[in-house]
């Protein structure tokens, strides 16, 4: 299939909110652009770009750097490759009606294509032409340490920066980290002059080939030796007034998530006028370049277009640097999306890429992961062992636990914000305790809380809308003094952040219990101050996003590991944060620039080490314990691989795993192609001619399967990064309900080889749907302990979720693997004919239909399709069900569909975008609504049949009386005698 695009379907929400950084700027919004018939686009064409070419063109030798070197931009091979690209790339829009003037990005070094300015008939010229191999939609993406070097083991006499490199001024010395984010604040102290050893500086200039932008408003950037590099992306963004039109920072997130990775040692941290600690970055002697390709929005959060940050991944990689870290979300589903396949040609030319796994978990609560992609490392988020213990003591006696810093205060009067709203703001503003309570109103900021009420008490505010730190500057502007933070839901996080009045963070459970006696007569409450001694830690944070990935439909293990991500204390931008230099930022946004740090200290360590080898020594050496020697936590209950992958980084161990689990880029396409998303982008037969792999065999050095039905064996391969042979023997833990066999159990491994094994996983009493966990761990001679974790999930009946038909008569074959010994029986339903509605949609208004989905529906399908209209016309979809989104389809054609499996009975919206096409539209939209009734027309062969468990089965599904132009949809429900165990759509298009 060509052509087809995908939005990312996960939410993150607005950083500055979720890590408590920062404040609602008090600045007036622009109008956001408004819909415009043509659309913003990015073209792939086929060939491979300067990264990933190894030759094959007359006159142009490989490109592709060779293993532990840099990909050479200004070659003359890559001159000639990219001038070469750039040609078809022009030729592409001159074939398709357009021209070089609607391109506003070119892409040839990790990714060979552009983002152009197109109308529907030339987005359909371009989809039909033989060289372009896909189109996506421009997307939006939104961005997503004081006691961390301790915490960590990288600081003391026995840290990993003494052991290893001798001490501060050489962690990280001659590496470059390319930080996509925000920008950058270059007058921090984190980003100071650093000089480097004569040799270290030689090192950075050999493979240094950026530059410094000043930008166009504000004071200019200027870089030195530490902040190397800085540009910045605005071709396709949204820039707001207030923004710097340049690599500066206004929001903060970038300057946070620079500094946490890379930021100079024992700078002193000040936020809010109190000296905090000394804070520094995790390979303090790295260069940094900044790519600011996030801006700042007026809600506090920042984004970006895919365009512009797949330019800032092409120009960091022929920069030079060694690392890039992507605190930025992504899709949950795919792992073709445009800067995915750019981090694949990054990964390709030896650069690790660090990328957040997304800030769903609380508000989600199923695997949600971002960045589901093998050739990044996805960084889940977790707390530090800062001691950040309050209590607040009610008029009543009852005590409370939560968090925060400093000071305490009390016992003063204590009043519910929602009782203290000015007269004109709604209570609900109120009780969120906004500083702003109508941000966006010409009239200027108005503030949420009466002062007359709340003078020198202590406010309860609620969690939810607003930045954290915004509740408490509300409190301290109408005179309050002190808050309480409470969250209205289980499950959500509890953050010490800085406030601007003596504050406590606590739970739903305590909140509810002091929302009722504040509304008793004279209610009091005194909040202590911090405890600081260290807290039980890592916990997971409750917004750190689950796995596994669902990608690849549960074989592939994200997030990949856990790292500090809570109440994070580094640099940021003081316009975006009240005036601060510092702040507290919670997020994965957080957690990834931590691993990105370490690996540029590994990678300095292991120079001619793989991206691949790089993840494997941090995941074979995490640990899943916390500092008690307890299981890791999440929301009081042990936490799983599902939460942290691997367990919680530890640096030291690292740089000495004895084996790694290697993979590159054939790797990489074969797994793609093995989850069946290659062939969605790639030129047709390129998963024939490079094979496919089953993703839970992928090279990886964690262990998963989320459809076993009885048995089932992946392999392995090892290979020995020491300068010794070693003999390894297998610890296996099975998970609960199966049992596991390592063949061979032992092996010897010389230096540099590699050696193959797998791991049998066999069903006995494990649930069917449910997860069950273990580990496998290589035992050295010497003492190594490689540690691999292991995620299965026991199913009856492994089946592929649909099957695609043509013809008003025909027949196809299933092959199913069931997980039991008995009979298997299969049942039809439907085929149903769709029920076509219109909906009258403009390029500027939105059209909808509604349907009626009756009681006992087993399969609700809402789509649109090409067919039904202008070429070249993007339609997306939006499904609702009591005014509660429950699904959406976003590509870049009209072949959109929301599926629903067993949903509620009632009545269903079905929102029409008309993203690009004609300036109308009546947009047919076809619902199907499948039940558990066969209509004749759909049988399955044989009905009933013996099956063995583990073994494969096939069952014929025939259709036939259908009417030519109709669509149907309809189902194969498999029993094993005790009730549905597994489906398979059918979809039929005479």
């Amino acid at each position: 299939m060509r052509g087809r695009r995908w939005r990312s379907t996960l939410v993150t929400a607005a950083v500055v909110a979720l890590a408590g950084g920062g404040v609602v700027a008090a600045t007036p919004a622009s109008s956001a652009p408004a819909k415009q018939q043509n659309g913003r686009y990015i073209v792939q064409l086929t060939g491979a770009p300067v990264a990933s070419y190894t030759g094959g063109v007359a006159g142009i030798p490989a490109t592709k750097p060779a293993k532990g070197k840099k990909v050479n931009r200004d070659s003359a091979a890559a001159k000639q490759l990219s001038a070469r690209l750039k040609s078809q790339q022009t030729q592409a829009l001159t074939r398709a009606g357009s021209s070089s003037s609607a391109v506003v990005r070119s892409y040839t070094l990790t990714f060979n294509g552009f983002a152009a300015t197109l109308s529907a008939a030339q987005v359909a010229k371009l989809k039909s032409d033989g060289s372009v191999m896909n189109v996506w939609k421009d997307e939006t993406r939104k961005a997503d340490t004081i006691t961390s070097p301790d915490f960590l083991g990288l600081s003391g006499s026995n840290g990993v920066w003494q052991k290893q490199f001798g001490g501060i001024p050489n962690a990280g010395a001659g590496m470059i980290i390319g930080d996509i984010d925000s920008g950058i604040w270059p007058e921090s102290q984190s980003f100071a002059s650093n000089p480097l050893s004569a040799a270290a500086q030689a090192t950075v200039n050999a493979k240094w080939k950026g530059r410094c932008d000043a930008g166009t408003s504000g004071t200019p950037v200027r870089c030195n030796d530490k902040l190397i590099g800085a540009r910045y992306y605005d071709a396709n963004a949204n820039v707001y007034p207030f923004e710097f039109r340049s690599p500066r920072d206004y929001n903060g997130h970038g300057t946070h998530t620079a500094s946490t990775a890379a930021g100079n040692n024992n700078v002193t941290a000040v936020i809010n006028g109190a000296e905090v600690g000394k804070a520094s970055g995790m390979a303090p002697a790295a260069r940094i370049a900044a790519y600011k390709a996030l801006w700042a929005t007026p809600d506090g959060s920042a984004s970006g277009s895919t365009s512009d940050l797949v330019a800032a991944i092409d120009d960091a990689v022929g920069d030079g640097v060694d690392v890039i870290n992507y605190s930025i979300s992504g899709s949950s589903t795919y792992v073709v999306t445009p800067d995915e396949l750019a981090f694949l040609s990054a990964a390709d030319a030896g650069v690790f890429v660090a990328t957040s796994a997304g800030n769903s978990g609380d508000t989600i609560g199923t695997s949600s992961v971002a960045h589901n992609s093998p050739w990044t490392m996805t960084v889940a988020a977790s707390t530090q062992a800062r001691g950040m213990a309050k209590t607040v003591t009610l008029g009543n006696g009852q005590k409370y636990t939560g968090v925060g810093v400093g000071p305490g205060v009390g016992p003063k009067p204590l009043i519910d914000a929602a009782t203290a709203a000015l007269p004109g703001v709604s209570a609900q503003a109120a009780e969120r305790c906004f500083s702003d309570a109508d941000q966006n109103s010409a009239n200027g900021t108005q503030p949420a809380l009466d002062p007359a009420k709340v003078k020198d008490k202590i406010v309860l505010c609620t969690r939810g809308t607003n930045a954290r730190l915004d509740k408490s500057l509300a409190v301290k502007n109408a005179g309050g003094a002190g808050m309480i933070l409470g969250n209205p839901s289980a499950g959500q996080s509890l953050d010490a952040d800085y406030h601007y009045v003596p504050s406590i963070h606590v739970d739903n459970v305590a909140y509810t219990a002091i929302k009722a006696y504040a509304a008793t007569t004279n209610p009091t409450a005194t909040i202590s101050a911090v405890d600081t001694s260290p807290a039980r830690a890592p916990q997971m944070a409750a917004f750190s996003s689950y796995g596994p990935a669902l990608a690849g439909g549960g074989d592939l293990l994200k997030p990949d590991i856990t790292a500090p991500g809570v109440s994070i204390i580094a640099a940021v931008a003081p316009p975006g944060n009240e005036g601060n230099n510092f702040s507290a930022y919670s997020g994965t946004s957080m957690s990834a620039p931590h691993i990105a740090g370490i690996a540029l200290l590994i990678k300095q360590k292991h120079p001619d080490w793989s991206p691949a080898a790089v993840k494997s020594a941090m995941m074979t050496t995490a640990t899943t314990l916390d500092n008690q020697g307890k299981p890791i936590q999440r929301g009081g209950k042990d936490a799983t691989p599902l939460d942290y992958g691997a367990g919680h980084v530890r640096p030291a161990p690292a740089f000495e795993p004895g084996l790694v689990y290697d993979a590159g880029y054939t790797d990489w396409l074969k797994y793609a192609c093995g989850i069946g998303q290659l062939q969605l982008v790639a030129a047709e037969g390129t998963c024939d001619r490079i094979g496919s792999t089953d993703p839970s065999d992928l090279n990886y050095p964690s262990i998963a399967v989320g459809d076993l039905a009885g048995q089932q064996t992946v392999t392995r391969t090892v290979t020995n990064v020491e300068k010794r042979a070693t003999q390894y023997q297998a610890r296996v833990q099975a998970p609960a309900g199966f049992t596991a066999t390592v063949s061979p159990s032992k092996i010897t491994v010389p230096p540099g080889q590699s050696r193959t094994f797998t791991v049998t996983l066999t069903r006995t009493t494990a649930a069917y749907g449910s997860w069950s966990f273990g580990a496998l761990t290589w035992v050295g001679n010497r003492g190594q302990e490689v540690r691999s974790p292991i995620a299965v999930r026991a199913v009856a009946l492994a089946a592929p979720k649909e099957i695609v038909g043509t013809g008003t008569s025909g027949s196809q074959a299933v092959t199913v693997t069931p997980g039991f010994t008995g009979t298997l029986t299969t049942t039809p339903a439907g085929l149903v004919a769709s029920q076509v509605k219109v909906a009258n949609s403009t390029t500027d208004q939105d059209g909808s239909v509604t349907y009626t989905v009756p009681a006992g529906t087993k399969v609700a399908r809402f789509a649109t399709y090409d067919a039904d209209v202008p070429a070249g016309t993007d339609v997306d979809l939006t499904v609702l069900y009591n005014g509660r989104v429950v699904g959406t389809s976003g590509g870049g054609t009209s072949e959109e569909q929301v599926t629903l499996n067993n949903p509620p009975a009632g009545t269903y919206t079905v929102v029409v975008d008309l993203y690009a096409g004609p300036p109308s539209l009546a947009v047919k939209v076809h619902g199907f609504a499948v039940g558990s009734t066969a209509a004749g027309n759909l049988t399955a062969t044989p009905a009933s049949q013996p099956v063995t468990m583990g073994q494969k089965a096939t069952v014929t599904a025939a259709w036939s009386g259908l009417t030519a132009g109709q669509r149907y949809l309809g189902l194969l429900s498999y029993s094993d005698g005790s009730g549905e165990i597994g489906r398979t759509l059918v979809t039929v298009n005479p």
